[in-house]
């Protein structure tokens, strides 16, 4: 069997130390290259030609793991590496962001080993692979009725969508930004998320935004 072609992309030198470690005692997994930066991993890509890049979200500096993954994902026509993520963050936001960027797969670092040789032979075949956890975030996500906004709510979603502070959106809407504040606590609760960018993510998801 031909061995899967992998590069590593995380920031932390002792985690990509271990986890080549870790897959040196696998069958079929060969790691070809390790990248500490989302630049870095796509440099390393085009160079090397890996069949999967195992790819951590929250990279210090530069390109995030998401949008390394967008661009991995979108190089060469859909013909480059599957993005499998491994991530100790599993929010709804999180989540969508890197599916819709394209990866493959999404993996928490609390994984079994045999659990991550799986997945990674499954990238590397294009079939999806997710932690029980997330997949069971998915499904109750996907069975949950949509979350009702209130008009003021929906304004201010918009508003975020495009950008705006606190102090714009309560001069935009001639409120308060106590009142934003409001507003904005009562909107991450309804979509399940905890920061700007993630409410924007759940919302375009979701179709909530006009």
């Amino acid at each position: 069997m031909t061995p899967v072609r992998l590069l590593l992309c995380d920031d932390h030198a002792v985690v990509r130390a271990g986890l080549r470690a870790l897959l040196s005692s696998a069958d079929g997994i060969e790691v070809v290259g390790e990248a500490a930066t989302g630049e870095e991993a796509l440099a390393m890509a085009a160079r090397l030609s890996p069949d999967v890049v195992l790819m951590d979200l929250q990279l210090d500096g530069g390109m995030d793991g998401v949008t390394a993954t967008r661009r991995l994902t979108a190089e060469g026509g859909g013909t480059g590496p599957r993005v499998l993520v491994l991530t100790m963050f599993d929010t709804d936001a999180d989540i969508t962001r890197a599916i819709e960027a394209g990866a493959t797969g999404y993996l928490l670092k609390a994984e079994h080993p045999d659990e991550l040789f799986t997945a990674i032979h499954h990238a590397a075949s294009g079939r999806t692979a997710l932690s029980a956890p997330v997949a069971d975030r998915l499904m109750t996500r996907l069975r949950s009725p949509r979350p009702t906004l209130s008009p003021r709510e929906h304004e201010i979603l918009g508003q975020l969508a495009r950008g705006s502070g606190n102090r714009e959106i309560a001069r935009a809407l001639f409120i308060s930004e106590a009142t934003v504040k409001t507003h904005l606590g009562r909107i991450y609760g309804k979509l399940g998320v905890e920061t700007r960018a993630g409410a924007v993510a759940v919302a375009k998801e979701r179709r909530l935004l006009e």
